[in-house]
């Protein structure tokens, strides 16, 4: 029988979501994050139980114990919200806790949003399988638009509800364990509705800065000098270079047909570019579908979804030096900030 407590987190869950259904056209999708997010609840576990089960695998036992050293770390040192946050497990029997379906117009830089209760508007729609985000991906390609579908391991309900750890997250390896428990708790210090590139790039200078930090005092590796890095450093770069590079052309008055013409001449450009990066990496291939010539390949929703949590991070990071890599005065920096307009919160970041 489950605790009285998860079956009254569950029915809080599915309520939230539901609360935006009145009058609304998104019954279905509402519909699969509640029973998604209420399964997640239900099925989890307290770290310290699953770590101390003689049925829990060995690798699965270090992880989370690693996660739990994280998150302490993360609240004693990074001044991190110490609440039920990744205080649990859950075990998905699935490699990825969602599916995010991205949208784009097919000439234009920018991404689609979608608005919901709590998140306020956001460039993704989540799926709890993939089937259900292949099918609104289908749906959006057959209305004319770019489309890109990607896995998510973890993510954040802002404090709201006591996220678990998804054994999804444990599929990363140990460097990805540590960054995403730091990334999602960011969100609960600093988030405004509707910003998803200043949330998101926040989020991804906190992780970046505070796993160097945790690597450095546990004596592990460099988290960002890896070959792994090194290669999504890369490719980031590239990516963001194109996208701009297309924005230009969007922008420009000339025929959508010359436009197009010039898309198909730039990602092709951009594709010959990866292949020559590629070709110094013995032979790994994880970014090929990425730039594949296909409906899920290199497209203005990939590069729009990869903007989001990159196209920032620089200058929330300059923002940490120059506060001596003092975290809490980082944060009280960033709210000042986003307390700004939308035309204000970078200049703000960058002291002007």
């Amino acid at each position: 029988m489950r605790p009285a407590w998860r079956w009254a987190l569950a029915a809080g869950a599915v309520g939230a979501a539901l609360l935006g259904l009145c009058g609304c056209a998104q019954i279905g999708y509402l519909a699969q994050a509640a029973v998604g997010q209420s399964e997640l609840l239900l099925r989890a576990r307290p770290l310290a139980e699953v770590i101390a089960d003689p049925a829990t695998p060995a690798e699965t036992r270090r992880q989370l114990q690693l996660a739990q050293d994280v998150r302490r770390y993360a609240s004693d040192r990074l001044g991190l919200p110490d609440n039920q946050t990744f205080t649990t497990f859950t075990d998905l029997g699935r490699p990825y806790l969602v599916w995010n379906v991205f949208t784009a117009p097919p000439l234009g830089s920018e991404l689609r949003t979608f608005c919901f209760p709590v998140a306020g508007c956001v460039p993704y729609r989540g799926y709890f399988s993939l089937e259900g985000a292949q099918a609104e991906a289908e749906r959006l390609r057959a209305e004319g638009d770019d489309v890109s579908v990607g896995g998510v391991s973890a993510y954040s309900t802002l404090g709201r509800l006591p996220d678990p750890v998804p054994s999804s997250l444990l599929r990363g390896g140990d460097s990805a364990v540590i960054r995403t428990i730091i990334h999602e708790l960011a969100h609960q210090v600093v988030y405004v509705p509707g910003d998803t590139g200043f949330n998101e790039s926040f989020a991804v200078a906190v992780e970046t800065a505070g796993a160097r930090r945790y690597a450095q005092e546990h004596g592990l590796p460099t988290p960002d000098a890896g070959a792994a890095q090194t290669r999504a450093k890369a490719v980031n770069a590239l990516l963001l270079a194109t996208r701009s590079e297309l924005a230009a052309i969007y922008a420009a008055s000339v025929p959508d047909a010359e436009k197009l013409s010039r898309k198909t001449t730039v990602l092709d450009a951009a594709r010959q570019q990866y292949a020559a990066l590629k070709a110094g990496w013995d032979g790994y291939g994880g970014y090929d579908p990425w730039f594949a010539d296909a409906p899920n390949g290199l497209n203005n929703a990939l590069l729009g979804s990869v903007a989001a949590y990159a196209d920032r991070v620089p200058q929330f990071l300059a923002l940490l030096e120059r506060l001596g890599d003092d975290f809490p005065a980082f944060y009280a920096a960033v709210r000042a900030c986003a307390a700004r307009g939308d035309d204000e919160r970078i200049a703000c970041l960058e002291g002007r």
